[in-house]
């Protein structure tokens, strides 16, 4: 983390200072991250001042931030502090929120993304958007910095065979991509067309992590609590697709992995010193997931330079150790959501061919991107 902070207005903020010209019924996409940088005021509450707000949406983890991934968040309720309806546009709630959503004249967009594909945030403004351009409805996005700054890409860019709900499209595991910039670029390339309008950020460039910004980081969702913790889980998010805990019910989750019959010696005798990045033997126990309430070998990964570290290629050079030394590990067919190719599943593969092999295409990705960059 540098220094000195940089004063930066989120989307949300340049529409409570200028307000913004709209028309007819509005509804609203967001969550707890959805609030102005006093910590204080809710984008709801900026909405109802300058539009007529009739519904509020919330995407995975729930208008509130509270459920664990994955989880069902309701199909309908009403929100106690505004008495607006509130739709789940995640699970089973969505049928539900999509008939509301149609009788809008605008929707609005405003949650905190992390920068990392397999984020479910992302589609569902993507989702709600082609049904915005199917029935002639404005898409408003306010914009908020990525958290792991707008520079570095990373990763593997996604196969469409292999397009989930946590990888829909084809892009890097880590994008460099505000979700502002995110949406101008899937309505262009995808074919939505919807009408598409970003609120930018003022006073964020490409070259700021989120806490080199004033901006306080709302953890976006339950397990990630920390700006370091999403930068671990572009490398660690692929335990999800193996019986190693990704530490969900540890203090660290991402920043931890381990299970009880890891040799953790031997994986990291394999690894070797990686740049930007320590790591730590220790033992945990999750409260809840994986081995809940078993001590699990773990380690865990302290960053010591965001620009050296690459957390995908760490990811797999761990994942690959414990392939060679664990002959109880289990990487299941999900991991190939997750990484958006099948490749780690070939009888040759090899660990560090492949990621020059996918830097060499996110890097040609990046050149093609710079199109919809709005900083």
């Amino acid at each position: 983390m540098r220094n000195n902070k940089y004063k930066v207005l989120c989307g949300a903020d340049v529409v409570a200072r200028d307000g913004i010209s709209v028309t007819g019924k509005c509804g609203l996409i967001t969550n707890h991250t959805g609030l102005l940088k006093d910590l204080l005021t809710a984008t709801i509450d900026v909405l109802r001042k300058v539009c007529d707000l009739k519904a509020l949406f919330g995407a995975e983890h729930g208008l509130y931030g509270e459920a664990q991934a994955g989880a069902d968040t309701g199909e309908y309720s009403i929100d106690k502090s505004t008495g607006l309806p509130v739709y789940s546009l995640y699970g089973k709630g969505k049928n539900k929120a999509e008939e509301a959503l149609i009788d809008l004249d605008t929707v609005f967009f405003d949650m905190q993304d992390v920068g990392a594909r397999f984020y479910t945030y992302a589609y569902t403004m993507t989702d709600t958007m082609a049904l915005c351009a199917k029935h002639g409805i404005r898409f408003i996005v306010l914009d908020r910095p990525n958290p792991l700054g707008g520079i570095r890409v990373e990763g593997t860019l996604l196969e469409r065979r292999f397009a989930t709900f946590v990888g829909r499209f084809p892009t890097p595991t880590r994008s460099a991509l505000t979700i502002g910039e995110f949406a101008k670029m899937i309505n262009d390339t995808e074919g939505i067309g919807c009408e598409l309008t970003v609120v930018p950020c003022e006073g964020w460039s490409r070259e700021m992590y989120f806490d080199d910004t004033d901006l306080a980081f709302i953890p976006p969702s339950p397990n990630l609590p920390t700006v370091d913790a999403a930068f671990a889980y572009i490398g660690t998010c692929i335990f999800e697709g193996t019986n190693v805990s990704e530490g969900r019910g540890t203090t660290k989750p991402f920043e931890l992995i381990g299970a009880p019959w890891l040799d953790v010696d031997a994986v990291l005798s394999l690894v070797g010193e990686q740049d930007g990045v320590r790591f730590r033997k220790t033992v945990f126990v999750p409260s809840f997931s994986k081995y809940a309430g078993q001590a699990c070998n773990g380690i865990c990964l302290h960053i010591t330079d965001r620009e050296a570290f690459s957390p995908f290629a760490v990811g797999i050079r761990l994942l690959q150790a414990m392939r060679k030394n664990n002959e109880e590990l289990v990487i299941s067919p999900y991991i190939k959501s997750l990484l958006g190719t099948d490749a780690i599943f070939s009888a040759n593969f090899d660990a560090e061919a492949w990621i020059l092999s996918e830097t060499e295409k996110v890097a040609l990705w990046q050149r093609e991107s710079a199109r919809w960059y709005l900083y």
